[in-house]
C-alpha cells in the first residue's frame, strides 16, 4: 500500500454524515468547466467522488457520469443517492490507477480530494483519460465557512487542536499522508500534460442551521479519527464550538458562503 493509499480509510464509518453535512457541487463548476471545454461533455470522470456530492451534480448535463473512489462506505451511499439518475455510475478505485478506459473523459474532476492523492500519478492517470483539450479541474472549500467571528474562531481553534494533535501523536500521524493545496496548480503546471492552467476563486451560499454547521467540523477525517479512539482530547474544544453554534443561529436556518478555489488544466 502507498501512502496516498491508505487515505482511504480515514473517511470509514461516517458516510452518512458526510453526505449531510458537506457542500453540495456549485451548479457554477458544471457552467465554468463545460465553458472551458467548449461544448456539451460526453464523459465526466469525478476522481474521489465520496458520497456523490460532487458527481450527482453533473446529472443531465452529460451523457456519461463516473464516480471514483476507493472507500467502499462511501460509494454505498453513492450508490443510494444516484438511484434515479441512470447516467451515472460508480467505480471502487484509487486515482491513480482507475481501470477505465484511456481518451474517454471530456472532463475529470477532484472535489475536495485533490490534496489526498498522489499530485504526480494522479495526474498522470487523469491526462491518461482525457481527450485532447478535456479539462482537468481540482477544486475545494476554505473552511470554515464564512458565518460569524465568534463561530468562525470556535471553528478554528477545534481545528487547530485536531492538527496539533495529529502532529505530535503517531497513531494519527502515521495514518494518513496529505499534499499540500497551495501547491495544487504549480503541479498542474509542472506536470507537463497540460497548455494552460489557471486558478477560479468563488464562493456559493447555502442554508445552514447550528447543527449543519458543527455537523460539518464533524465530518472532518481528523476530526473523527480522535473522537473515534480518544474524543476526550477535543472535548472541550467540541463543547465550546457547539455553543457558539448554537448562540448565534438558535433554531434559524442562515445563509453562509462556501468559498472555493479551482485550479484546471486544459489537455494538450
Amino acid at each position: 500500500m502507498t501512502d496516498a493509499h491508505k487515505n482511504a480509510g480515514r473517511f470509514k464509518g461516517f458516510a452518512g454524515l458526510y453526505h449531510d453535512a458537506r457542500p453540495a457541487c456549485p451548479e457554477y463548476v458544471t457552467d465554468v468547466l463545460t465553458r472551458y471545454l467548449g461544448r456539451r461533455p460526453v464523459t465526466i470522470v469525478d476522481m474521489g467522488c465520496g458520497t456523490g456530492l460532487s458527481t450527482l451534480v453533473w446529472k443531465n448535463k452529460a451523457d456519461q457520469i463516473i464516480g471514483v473512489d476507493p472507500s467502499e462506505d462511501m460509494l454505498k451511499q453513492a450508490a443510494a443517492n444516484a438511484e434515479q439518475a441512470p447516467d451515472i455510475e460508480f467505480a471502487q478505485a484509487f486515482s491513480d490507477n482507475t481501470g477505465l478506459d484511456g481518451g474517454i473523459a471530456d472532463i475529470v474532476t477532484c472535489s475536495q480530494s485533490f490534496h489526498w492523492m498522489e499530485p504526480t500519478s494522479t495526474l498522470r492517470e487523469a491526462r491518461r483519460l482525457l481527450k485532447s483539450g478535456g479539462i482537468f479541474a481540482a477544486y475545494d472549500c476554505d473552511w470554515p465557512p464564512v458565518c460569524n467571528a465568534a463561530v468562525e474562531s470556535a471553528y478554528l481553534a477545534l481545528d487547530e487542536l485536531v492538527d496539533e494533535i495529529e502532529a505530535a501523536v503517531s497513531e494519527y500521524r502515521e495514518a494518513f499522508v496529505q499534499y499540500p493545496k497551495s501547491r495544487h496548480l504549480e503541479n498542474i503546471r509542472k506536470s507537463g500534460h497540460f497548455a494552460y492552467a489557471r486558478e477560479i476563486v468563488f464562493a456559493n451560499s447555502e442554508n445552514c442551521s447550528a447543527d449543519r454547521y458543527y455537523r460539518i467540523a464533524l465530518s472532518q477525517g481528523g476530526t473523527q479519527a480522535i473522537l473515534k479512539k480518544n474524543p476526550a482530547l477535543i472535548e472541550n474544544e467540541m463543547n465550546a464550538f457547539r455553543a457558539a453554534a448554537d448562540k448565534f443561529f438558535g433554531d434559524q436556518v442562515l445563509p453562509v458562503e462556501f468559498c472555493y478555489r479551482m485550479r484546471l488544466g486544459v489537455a494538450k
